[in-house]
């Protein structure tokens, strides 16, 4: 009895001090300070929160488990550590079978669990959009070192190249109106297939917590809604080669109007039509179909 009395009184302090810290906490705190979350805004898009749940609850757990082993090893230290006078070792502990069972199964409960949970978003997170579904459709073709980018759906296009040094600025600052931008409508449904001409690239846009690889002769997809306006930067996330830095790419989620207008921009300057995979340099390679050197007899 006076030990859970002891054990009741310790707690209440214990839980008021959490309830002061979790309430002090800013958005970036509450989502493991992942990019993507302002306060008062919607997330960036409507996986962000499910990514970021998966993210802080993982580490939640795993921050448990590292307090409770270094408790047990500071414990042991402490409380078994050779006192004055003590020669050799102490006594050994084996052939304990509930701790030993302990010791199994509690790993194999917290790695399936983050298998479920991981296995649950992830599905959710690839679920592609029916085709009646889709009201944005964008391929985005990777190339070394920048990106193109097709409005299937509106039959018109985005050249891109690669980042350009600027004059102006800090040493390594970029023009920034030359990196290519994807523009996509806030709130709509968006699908966006995912092509390389070359080598494995990987698109990745910060702000949405997630990236995929791009790899040629290879077709993947991403499906989403973006829900909050704004400039979300992009990069390539898997080394492609010399100037792989400066694969940049930048994503502008606008309303409609701004999206139609856009749209109409492109047209306007005579960018309609899709831009294809055709320049793909790796069907010069023996074995592509391309002539091979024979040398001479």
């Amino acid at each position: 009895m006076r030990h859970n009395r002891r054990l009741r009184w310790a707690a209440i302090p214990i839980a008021a001090s959490l309830s002061l810290v979790l309430a002090g906490c800013t958005q970036a705190q509450l989502n493991g300070f992942l990019p993507g979350f302002e306060v008062g805004e919607a997330p960036v898009t409507n996986h962000t929160e499910r990514i970021s749940g998966l993210w802080v609850t993982s580490w939640i757990v795993l921050l448990v488990v590292g307090v409770v082993t270094w408790g047990l090893t500071i414990w042991a230290v402490i409380a078994y550590r050779r006192r004055k006078g003590q020669t050799g070792l102490p006594v050994q502990l084996r052939y304990n079978m509930p701790i030993e069972v302990f010791y199994t199964i509690v790993p194999l409960i917290l790695v399936l669990g983050f298998f479920a949970f991981t296995a649950r978003d992830q599905a959710a997170i690839e679920q592609r959009f029916s085709e009646d579904q889709v009201d944005v459709q964008i391929e985005a073709i990777a190339k070394q070192w920048a990106w193109d980018f097709n409005y299937v759906k509106e039959d018109v296009y985005s050249p891109g190249i690669q980042g350009q040094l600027s004059d102006e600025g800090p040493e390594g600052s970029l023009v920034e109106s030359e990196i290519p931008t994807l523009y996509l409508p806030v709130g709509q449904n968006v699908e966006i297939k995912l092509e390389a001409r070359d080598v494995i690239h990987s698109f990745w846009v910060v702000d949405f917590l997630y990236k995929k690889d791009m790899i040629p002769g290879k077709t993947n997809y991403m499906s989403f809604v973006p829900e909050r306006e704004g400039t979300y930067a992009g990069k390539c996330a898997e080394l492609c080669g010399e100037y792989h830095s400066l694969m940049l790419f930048n994503v502008k989620v606008v309303s409609q109007d701004e999206y139609d207008a856009y749209i109409e921009s492109l047209r306007d300057a005579g960018q309609e039509g899709q831009l294809s995979t055709e320049y793909n340099r790796n069907q010069n390679q023996p074995g592509a179909g391309a002539p091979e050197l024979k040398e001479e007899q």
